[in-house]
């Protein structure tokens, strides 16, 4: 199966009207900003976007493009409400005018949810307990501790930004692309990838240097030296 797809608008042209997406970032860090720019361009609207955050307001191009372009009905994030109150980001803006759903997970949460296509069926974690994000959900006592019983987020695609990867879709990430990066890229239905650095022929990455093994990988695209959002 060819992985490598020509451009950004090629791979993400069959994404329907009200998919989940998982968009890898934080706070616009490691951000798939050129599938995101691809997406904008597509016009799928009615869209459930899973992200540790809603956006900034820096004119930067991140998940909080298509919430103020209004392609999005509701954000799963860890932070719904902005960082700094004086700055009113696209998502508080539309969710205090009811024009947007938002669903508040702690990141421990976030990190762990993306687990499906791992094979991870539910987890019990502490965070939330004794909470409204608890409230009817199954709660278990281990070892004298109250649990909370949390099942895979689930996603139809996830936006992935790698900094090298192989043909076969083995990835690897720098720096701060180690977020959530590695988590999405295990967890949706479709994960398409974009690389910073170079895409080499299967068998050039040192094995214990993989980050994420390929067959969680389904569309690879190579960004330009320019980086041009095309």
């Amino acid at each position: 199966k060819n992985k490598i797809y020509k451009t950004f608008d090629e791979a993400v042209a069959d994404i329907p009207d009200g998919s989940t997406i998982m968009f890898a970032e934080f706070g616009g860090v490691g951000a798939p900003q050129n599938l995101i720019a691809a997406l904008h361009r597509q016009g799928a609207h009615e869209l459930t976007g899973i992200s540790n955050n809603h956006g900034g307001v820096d004119g930067r191009v991140d998940v909080g493009t298509l919430v103020e372009a209004g392609r999005m009905k509701k954000m799963i994030c860890a932070f719904t409400a902005p960082t700094h109150p004086s700055r009113m980001t696209p998502f508080a803006r539309l969710y205090n005018a009811g024009q947007i759903e938002g669903e508040l997970v702690p990141q421990g949460t976030l990190a762990d949810g993306p687990g499906r296509r791992a094979g991870i069926g539910g987890f019990y974690t502490p965070a939330g307990v004794r909470t409204e994000l608890a409230e009817g959900k199954e709660h278990r006592e281990i070892d004298g501790r109250v649990y909370v019983l949390e099942y895979p987020l689930p996603a139809d695609y996830a936006f992935i930004r790698a900094w090298r990867a192989d043909t076969f879709g083995n990835l690897q990430f720098r720096l701060a692309q180690r977020n959530f990066n590695p988590i999405m890229a295990m967890a949706a239905g479709i994960t398409i990838v974009e690389v910073e650095n170079e895409i080499v022929p299967a068998g050039e990455l040192d094995p214990d240097r993989v980050h994420t093994p390929g067959v969680y990988v389904d569309r690879i695209l190579q960004i330009p030296p320019d980086g041009i959002w095309a």
